[in-house]
């Protein structure tokens, strides 16, 4: 039985399991257990922050959520500056279309051609306006040098009305000395667009193809272009006794700066159907 007592020895085998053992768990130990077993400063992933003095290293967290927000940002960013660019642009060609509107106004392209076209506005029973009577009082002084030999005077009349804008302003124009027969009607226009496209016809039948319109300053430029629009060739003798004036004037330079920015990019054919 003292024999069956004896301590029995491991053998070489289970001491080297052991020590495999022994180095697996070794291995397996944790931070701080190998920071007191060694003193090595423990290594840790670059992306966890490290606390171990005055400074913290924030990771860095690119997630799916931050890139969307940043992306967002970003749109917004070229959206903001794509709109004030374009704002920009906008509010640059309407102050280059009213400086043309005033210019225009102001300009006296007088100059022979084949008929001078007189614009029609309101007449009071046959009688013309003040700012009818304006434009052909130009045309009176315009006469009489020879700039073209026929005056063809525009505009239809209101319902109700017993004469025409044409016809108030061919009898205006013979009592101061032109002659009848050298005065065409357009009596049927009740817009600027639909007068010139007459004037349009009729210059087609007696082979005109140049005029010298006469209307208000700030309803040169629209003239003109709609008249060129319309295969014309076209100047302007603005009227200098307008009894448009101050507030008033401004008020339809604006508006007309306006009409002519839309009208040269939809057409002045397109911009009379929308406004009429």
């Amino acid at each position: 039985m003292m024999a069956d007592r004896e301590l029995q020895l491991p053998s070489d085998e289970e001491l080297s399991r052991d020590r495999e053992l022994l180095s697996a768990l070794e291995e397996h130990e944790s931070v701080g257990e190998r920071y007191a077993r060694t003193g090595e400063v423990p290594v840790t992933d670059a992306r966890e922050p490290v606390v171990g003095g005055a400074d913290v290293i924030e990771p860095s967290d690119p997630t799916p959520v931050q890139q969307l927000a940043q992306a967002g940002r970003s749109v917004w960013r070229w959206v903001l500056l794509v709109g004030a660019v374009l704002f920009a642009v906008l509010v640059a060609y309407l102050v280059i279309t009213l400086w043309q509107v005033w210019s225009v106004g102001r300009s006296d392209q007088a100059r022979p051609v084949d008929a001078i076209v007189v614009m029609g506005a309101a007449q009071y029973d046959g009688r013309p306006s003040p700012q009818l009577a304006a434009r052909l009082d130009e045309v009176v002084e315009l006469w009489p040098d020879g700039f073209a030999p026929v005056v063809i005077v525009t505009g239809g009349n209101q319902p109700g009305d017993r004469f025409t804008e044409a016809e108030a302003s061919a009898a205006y124009l013979a009592e101061r000395g032109v002659p009848v027969d050298a005065i065409v009607q357009e009596g049927v226009g009740s817009t600027t667009y639909e007068s010139l496209e007459a004037v349009g016809e009729i210059a087609e039948q007696r082979g005109i193809e140049s005029v010298l319109i006469v209307t208000d300053p700030y309803h040169s430029l629209r003239s003109r272009l709609i008249a060129q629009e319309l295969g014309l060739t076209a100047y302007v003798a603005p009227t200098g006794t307008s009894v448009v004036t101050g507030s008033r004037s401004l008020e339809r330079h604006l508006g007309e700066a306006a009409g002519v920015a839309v009208g040269r990019i939809i057409g002045f054919e397109r911009l009379s159907g929308l406004t009429d």
